[in-house]
């Protein structure tokens, strides 16, 4: 049972068996594929136990470039970000896999993994078209009304917690981060980079619109509906938490509503600034179609869904000329 340069099988069996006790022998390791920012592994034991190891390795992340330069990617990837997150969610009482134990020792591995809780469960995209609407509004409450709860945990700076509280408008690190994507994109489009000019002119208005406030809550970051496990009480969990910060509710609202649909109801809300709406989608546009074209790039297994991310999200950045 090799683990393809990451843990090997001995070293994986003690650091489970350190961690959840001698009656946990491990029978297989399968890896997880679909994650863009780190490896997962699925850990079965003898005793019918299983867990998840997440492995923080950058040379298997799609954004290493980006994360090597300082990127916004380098503020949500590794094992930091995600405690920090998995810390502040447990505060808040949002549903999150349990994490058993965090290696951030580095003594024989040049990264850093964690075991946490394996959820039993389909992922939330597939209760969207459920034949039974009793089941679907059930989970869809429940998860608008675990999102609202995260949206209303207000403070003043936004950020992680524990990090340097940071007080000024936090759109502006998206403005510049849609500044960068546009050089991305203009580099490898033909199409965006005729129309550079015209989607700066865009990008700058929408951004000129938003009036200062100091009101943030605690947002997931990415939480589209591949990002919430539903067991088999219909409970939703959050997973790929790294990105998980105090920020504009807007970011949040704007990307729930690409990624839901119709189904946006069930998280709709009437303390939404339309500016910061109108800023923030624009800016999901631009962001979703330099990630897709990223990961069609690099290697991405699933280059349809990539080359489908990236043409979706262009069409949509064309709209606004």
């Amino acid at each position: 049972m090799a683990m393809n340069n990451h843990l090997n099988q001995k070293d994986l069996q003690t650091y489970v068996k350190n961690v959840l006790g001698s009656s946990y022998e491990v029978k297989q390791a399968t890896r997880l594929h679909g994650g863009a920012q780190k490896v997962i592994w699925k850990v079965d034991a003898t005793n019918g136990f299983s867990c998840v190891l997440y492995v923080w390795e950058l040379a298997e992340n799609y954004f290493e470039e980006d994360i090597v330069r300082g990127g916004i990617h380098a503020q949500t990837y590794g094992s930091e970000p995600f405690r920090r997150a998995h810390d502040e969610m447990g505060k808040l009482g949002v549903r999150v896999p349990v994490l058993y134990d965090l290696n951030q020792e580095r003594d024989k591995y040049p990264f850093d993994y964690a075991l946490v809780e394996y959820i039993e469960g389909r992922k939330a995209e597939s209760y969207m078209q459920h034949a039974d609407k009793r089941v679907q509004d059930d989970v869809f409450e429940r998860l608008g009304a675990m999102v609202q709860h995260m949206h209303t945990r207000e403070r003043k700076e936004y950020g992680v917690p524990g990090l340097e509280a940071k007080a000024a408008d936090c759109h502006h690190i998206l403005l510049e981060n849609a500044r960068i994507q546009l050089s991305y994109l203009i580099e490898h489009e033909d199409t965006i980079r005729e129309h550079r000019n015209k989607l700066l002119d865009v990008l700058a208005e929408l951004a000129s619109n938003i009036r200062p406030r100091r009101r943030y809550g605690w947002i997931h970051g990415e939480l589209g509906p591949d990002h919430v496990l539903v067991n088999d009480l219909l409970e939703p969990c959050l997973i790929d938490i790294e990105g998980a910060q105090y920020f504009d509710i807007e970011h949040e609202h704007a990307f729930l509503q690409l990624r839901f649909g119709e189904h946006y109801r069930y998280f709709s809300t009437d303390r939404l600034d339309p500016d910061r709406m109108r800023f923030y989608r624009f800016h999901h546009h631009i962001s979703l179609t330099s990630g897709g074209l990223k990961l069609l790039h690099r290697g991405f297994p699933d280059q349809a869904f990539a080359e489908r991310l990236a043409a979706y999200h262009a069409a949509c950045l064309l709209q606004y000329l």
